[in-house]
């Protein structure tokens, strides 16, 4: 099968089928709308629109593209990874879940990595190293930074990873469970507990709020399932997703889903934009 074959027959896969992989979860008020980590997206047939964004697009190819903020040769990749492309998808399908598979670390790599965390993106020197040590922060073979959801590597239920190299890029490991597990950033001492977008906002936060353990919900996701065990502790939960629409927007919906969590709105666009304007 060419490859004109292969996009056409992905992109006629049934989005409610795509968005599944994708994690994403249906509105249980509108069947038409499904939250995803860009924000809600309303689907009608092969078409779908992120209102907040003010963008759309048509085909299970502009959505993955869309949602995972691929180019159009990592988004046929990803669907020829989950679908097989000898055979048909029905529309109620739900693919099973994908075995975890977490990038190999690649010291070669680390110095640039390194690079682009402390010089591009502002974060402290110590605050990555403890990471490195526990193997909870690498590199990988393509110089991608790999951010480990979970306490130890051993324990680890997906990965975080973000483009090192003049092309901006990020992405999940193949078979991550978001719902499972997190990246997150503390010391000892914690006085609050603060929900980000991504690892880098997570550690920029904390960066900001030495006293605040931040954690990544890996995309602005209104209700992750790990939060309920978060909740139980007693501590202040804040929803410190960007300031935008989508964030704003997933910010209100996560509040009122569960009204013991207050929101803390960056000061900038997101943490990242706010450390690198008052770095540490």
């Amino acid at each position: 099968m060419n490859w004109r074959a292969r996009a056409e027959r992905l992109r006629a896969l049934p989005l409610p089928v795509v968005l599944a992989a994708l994690e994403a979860t249906p509105d249980p008020g509108d069947r038409a709308k499904w939250r995803t980590a860009r924000g809600v997206l309303s689907v009608t047939g092969a078409k779908f629109i992120n209102w907040n964004q003010g963008v759309g697009g048509g085909g299970a190819i502009d959505l993955v593209m869309h949602v995972q903020e691929f180019g159009f040769g990592q988004a046929l990749q990803w669907l020829e990874e989950r679908f097989d492309p000898g055979s048909p998808v029905e529309p109620g399908f739900r693919p099973a879940p994908r075995a975890l598979t977490l990038p190999p670390p690649c010291v070669h790599h680390w110095p640039r990595v390194e690079r682009y965390l402390i010089e591009q993106r502002r974060l402290p020197r110590p605050l990555l190293t403890p990471l490195v040590h526990a193997g909870i922060l690498y590199a990988d073979a393509r110089a991608n930074a790999v951010f480990l959801l979970g306490e130890t590597p051993a324990t680890a239920v997906g990965a975080e990873l973000r483009g090192t190299t003049s092309g901006s890029w990020r992405g999940m490991a193949p078979g991550s469970r978001k719902d499972h597990g997190c990246f997150s950033v503390s010391t000892a001492s914690v006085d609050a507990l603060v929900l980000c977008e991504s690892a880098i906002d997570a550690l920029s936060c904390h960066a900001l709020h030495p006293a605040f353990r931040c954690l990544s919900t890996s995309g602005a996701r209104p209700d992750p399932a790990w939060l309920t065990v978060l909740l139980r502790l007693g501590l202040p939960i804040f929803c410190g997703f960007d300031a935008d629409p989508t964030g704003d927007a997933l910010a209100q919906r996560l509040i009122l889903l569960h009204p013991a969590v207050r929101r803390l709105r960056p000061p900038a666009k997101d943490w990242n934009d706010a450390l690198r304007l008052h770095p540490r």
